[in-house]
């Protein structure tokens, strides 16, 4: 993985971004739990209630901790340290891009567990009655990329297999989709639409079903409930491509006309001598 850009451009805003970054992906009371910010404050910080710039950040694991530290210049240092008992007994290091991809890895997968727990908890009250099925399968606006990465996990094996990757594979397509719509009025609100609505809705009419029902019936056309939701859910992969894909071509289209503008501007200099 290279060094992205925009960590030599602007290397507080890329900080700035990484840790925001872990607060849309974790729930507030574990991003406050296992990561950690250090800022160097001036005293024209101080004096003026600035917060300071960030220093130092440490994503804090049970056995392994990954911390990256800023200098101006810019220097980076990432490491890895290996815990144990509170005590680091071993660290190494690790270029830039390496420990993003460490980084993104390990965030991902406390997404994933955060997203288990959540969903067990949630099925335990909806045993009892306290819920109703299939509550915990929401996609909401504000946390929608989050929540379309641990969808997958919040089914756990009450989907078929099958119906699990497809998830993974809409939410990956609506992903890639939404950066590319934004702002665009309509095709904004059908990509969020289509995430927050469709396919969650599509998920719990499965999920309302009884376990046992949805297992053996067979509908009149010989289909199963499983093989019903596989379809729907093949109808809403195909969707999200044909989002993603319109999204991709204007951005295209948008890259041919910058570059029939620069040909324009620059193909010919006036400058040139006689």
């Amino acid at each position: 993985m290279t060094e992205p850009a925009e960590a030599a451009a602007d290397p507080q805003t890329f900080l700035t971004d990484l840790v925001e970054s872990v607060g849309r992906a974790l729930p507030p009371a574990l991003a406050a739990r296992v990561l950690v910010v250090e800022r160097r404050r001036t005293l024209a910080d101080r004096v003026s209630g600035r917060p300071g710039a960030i220093s130092r950040v440490s994503l804090i694991g049970t056995e392994e901790t990954l911390t990256l530290g800023y200098e101006p210049g810019p220097h980076w240092k990432g490491e890895a340290h290996r815990v144990y008992g509170g005590v680091t007994i071993a660290r190494r290091a690790l270029g830039l891009g390496d420990w993003l991809t460490a980084f993104a890895g390990r965030v991902a997968a406390l997404a994933a567990e955060a997203a288990g727990d959540a969903a067990t908890s949630s099925r335990a009250l909806q045993t009892l009655g306290l819920e109703p099925a299939g509550s915990e399968i929401q996609v909401r606006d504000a946390t929608i990329e989050g929540d379309l990465r641990t969808l997958p996990a919040r089914l756990g094996h009450r989907v078929p297999a099958e119906a699990v990757a497809q998830v993974g594979r809409i939410g990956d397509l609506l992903i890639d989709a939404l950066p590319r719509v934004a702002g665009q009025g309509e095709p904004e609100v059908v990509v969020r639409r289509t995430a927050t609505v469709y396919l969650p809705d599509t998920l719990r009419a499965y999920l309302s079903l009884p376990a046992d029902w949805a297992a053996d019936h067979v509908f009149p056309d010989g289909t199963t409930a499983a093989a019903a939701l596989v379809g729907q859910l093949s109808e809403l992969e195909r969707a999200a491509k044909r989002m993603r894909d319109a999204a991709v071509e204007q951005d295209a289209s948008a890259l041919l006309v910058n570059g029939r503008f620069l040909s324009e501007r620059f193909g010919a200099s006036r400058l040139d001598l006689p």
